[in-house]
């Protein structure tokens, strides 16, 4: 029955998948959806790549030591698009293909080349948690090695985005998402209720805990709620809708969505290891749907698991190469960017596979790849959108100093267990702003000389 479903529902998303890519007609249509697409599409789309592989399996797993605290690591997600809807319309409208190319924008060409450098490099994380997630998912449910499931992984989403690019990624975005929310609800409405009597009680461990302190959720929101803020792989979604009212409509549907979510998947979580249900590897969820769901429930959950993990996989490969690209042409609605572009995909989707095979926390790559891109970026970013005084010439230096800092704090907390770790991170931010927010000097004449180098 699982297998059965599971066939089911990839020759649904080929066919969906084939007729988009055969839609393609430009650069533009292949990297934004041709700057079409409805409210429905865009919620679809953002909702499914927020809830990746990493995002699930992640929160699941963190009820082991945080119980119904790991919510937080969804409402925290909520918490960011909350930050992003008063900038929104600002966002759609300045910005093009990509997050760098809207830091050009507001500090110089350099610092759009630096920006197109480092987030890459940080992305690789993100696609790395996915590649993990799904490694995972296969290990548990078709008892694969962890390294081939990896490598199959990876190959699928590789070949899945070369071919059809964000029109196709959009198009089975909205079919994914709804599989998602239908996947999670019945696995939580058909847990046995008998047994939640030992489960932790919610009142004594939300929002705070012994293993999850305000100190932590400060953190938390520092280095990952700020994400969606400012995140490349949000933009990329905020770029492709059709214009600024549907771009706002959509982060409040998924925000409002990810609430109730993020308290189901707490559930699901906390009464798995409530019952001592542990998986290979951390995929406790996977272990819990085989004991308690019926095959054709389980064969759905499956189905959910996958389209989280494809989804996020191929919006973040797709911006990541889209990025890359933008150190060699600004423009990328050209032939030659557009060959570019998909030969970068392919090598980013490439080394993506190799650091899944040497990490294998799904939560660890993607907070270590979000420390260093949120110290660095969101204190800059969100000072020229939120349109507050900054200093123009010192954003490379606080974009460097801000990721090499929290980077390094999320280090000594993630290898070390220092919590000293924590003071750094904050430090990293506060240097940032300390920098952006030094008083301008330049005088009108040599910054209209900068704007047009």
């Amino acid at each position: 029955m699982k297998l059965a479903i599971l066939i089911v529902y990839a020759l649904v998303l080929l066919v969906i998948g084939i007729v988009s890519a055969l839609r393609i007609k430009s650069p533009l249509d292949y990297l934004l959806a041709g700057k079409r697409n409805g409210a429905l599409q865009i919620s679809g789309s953002l909702l499914a790549t927020i809830l990746g592989g990493s995002a699930i399996l992640g929160t699941i797993n963190l009820c082991e030591k945080q119980s119904w605290a790991a919510s937080w690591y969804i409402l925290a997600i909520s918490i960011g698009l909350a930050g992003l809807l008063p900038i929104v319309r600002k966002v759609h409208q300045q910005g093009k293909f990509t997050l760098p190319g809207l830091m050009g924008n507001f500090y110089g060409e350099t610092a759009r080349k630096v920006t197109s450098l480092i987030i890459p490099v940080a992305w690789l994380g993100i696609i790395a948690a996915q590649i993990i997630a799904s490694g995972q998912i296969l290990v548990s449910f078709f008892a694969v090695s962890y390294e081939t499931g990896v490598v199959l992984s990876g190959v699928i989403f590789i070949v899945y985005t070369y071919v059809g690019g964000q029109i196709s990624v959009l198009k089975t975005d909205f079919f994914q998402s709804i599989v998602i929310l239908l996947g999670v609800v019945i696995t939580a409405w058909l847990l046995p209720s008998e047994g939640s009597g030992q489960m932790p009680v919610f009142a004594k461990a939300f929002p705070f805990n012994p293993q999850f302190s305000p100190v932590d959720l400060l953190i938390l929101m520092l280095t990952f709620s700020t994400t969606f803020v400012v995140g490349p792989d949000i933009y990329s979604r905020v770029f492709c809708a059709r214009d600024e009212r549907v771009a706002r409509q959509s982060v409040w549907i998924v925000l409002l969505v990810l609430i109730p979510l993020a308290l189901l998947l707490a559930y699901i979580g906390v009464f798995a290891y409530a019952h001592q249900v542990s998986g290979e590897k951390g995929a406790a969820l996977v272990d819990l749907i085989n004991h308690y769901l019926p095959d054709w429930a389980a064969g759905l959950m499956v189905a959910a698991l996958l389209s989280a993990v494809l989804s996020s996989a191929s919006t973040t490969l797709l911006t990541a190469s889209m990025i890359l690209s933008e150190l060699f042409s600004k423009d990328l609605n050209n032939q030659s960017a557009f060959r570019l572009t998909k030969g970068l995909l392919v090598l980013v989707g490439l080394l993506s596979m190799l650091i899944s095979l040497k990490i294998t926390s799904i939560v660890s790559s993607l907070l270590l790849a979000l420390s260093f891109y949120s110290g660095a970026f969101i204190v800059p970013m969100a000072a020229a959108l939120f349109k507050l005084p900054y200093n123009r010439r010192l954003g490379i230096p606080a974009m460097l100093t801000g990721g090499v800092l929290a980077l390094t704090g999320k280090l000594m907390l993630t290898l070390a267990n220092l919590s000293s770790g924590n003071f750094v991170i904050a430090l990293g931010f506060l240097l940032n702003a300390i920098l952006i927010f030094i008083p301008e000097t330049t005088s009108n004449m040599e910054r209209v000389v900068e704007q047009k180098k």
